[in-house]
């Protein structure tokens, strides 16, 4: 059955998704694959269609399975953890240049500010060019944002598997969050202001893996609490303060300033802790 289409309609992101937690660059992929990296692009943003021969092959050479690519939206607790990743290091990202410029126009003009044409003037390409990559504004926010979320899961969780106590878990996750808000800021100011702007169907599925973060920090305040470490009688709502703190960043950090990325994480996570700590 080659021919036939995955039957998955959101499978394109979720190749996106796989690929970008394995640290594969698209060309590289593409090549494994035997097809140029235009054409893998548009497969990942639902512009051209997926054969499950095809899906096959992507799952080979990230190392996984077709099912498992697909079946990627695990519950939190299902998410295997991930020990010894290096979630405190941030090397650069491996972007595309029409995925880079559009970073950089959206942070300036805003995502309805922004046009294709103005998209492709920063990538130094032509807008049929860019057309070629992305069909649309929407599909590069989708990008975007799943640069952002794939990158979250699995710094969270490996964050989560370092510590020893339900405490130290809690405080790794703020630091994990809070540090990469601080790091990657423009992706982090553009997941924290056009969540508006999304069009179903990714307004649902980016809004999911947001809660599928809070979730993670609700989990380990539940354990905290019941290891009698915390004592906040509202734990849902301080949970999600303490999410907040961190993506607000973006708005305000600046790297050259007087609090290094690691210092304002490290300050972040203790204010975490002792505001779940309460009246103890």
């Amino acid at each position: 059955m080659p021919e036939h289409l995955a039957t998955e309609p959101g499978a394109g992101p979720l190749v996106r998704q796989a690929r970008t937690r394995a640290r594969m660059p698209l060309r590289e992929l593409a090549r494994r694959i035997g097809v140029s990296a235009g054409t893998l692009s548009a497969v990942e943003n639902g512009k051209t269609g997926l054969t499950v021969e095809r899906l096959g092959r992507i799952a080979d050479a990230l190392g996984t399975s077709a099912a498992d690519l697909l079946a990627a939206r695990t519950a939190p607790e299902e998410r295997p953890p991930a020990p010894g990743r290096p979630w405190r290091t941030f090397a650069p990202l491996d972007l595309d240049p029409v995925l880079r410029a559009a970073i950089a126009t959206f942070v300036v003009t805003g995502y309805h500010g922004a046009t294709m044409r103005l998209v492709a003037a920063n990538a130094r390409m032509s807008v049929p060019g860019v057309y070629h990559h992305y069909p649309s504004k929407q599909h590069l926010l989708a990008a975007i944002l799943d640069v952002a979320m794939t990158e979250l899961h699995w710094r969270i969780p490996a964050a989560r598997a370092d510590g020893g106590t339900s405490v130290e878990r809690f405080a790794n996750m703020v630091e994990a969050l809070a540090l990469f808000h601080a790091q990657r800021r423009d992706l982090a100011f553009i997941g924290a202001s056009e969540m508006r702007s999304f069009e179903e169907p990714n307004r649902s599925r980016i809004a999911a893996s947001r809660t599928e973060i809070q979730r993670l920090l609700d989990s380990e305040v539940d354990a905290a609490i019941r290891d009698g470490e915390f004592a906040t009688r509202h734990p849902r709502d301080a949970a999600r303060a303490v999410a907040t703190m961190c993506t607000s960043l973006p708005q305000w950090f600046r790297a050259d300033g007087p609090t290094s990325p690691e210092q304002i994480a490290a300050e972040y996570a203790q204010f975490a802790v002792d505001l779940m700590r309460g009246s103890r």
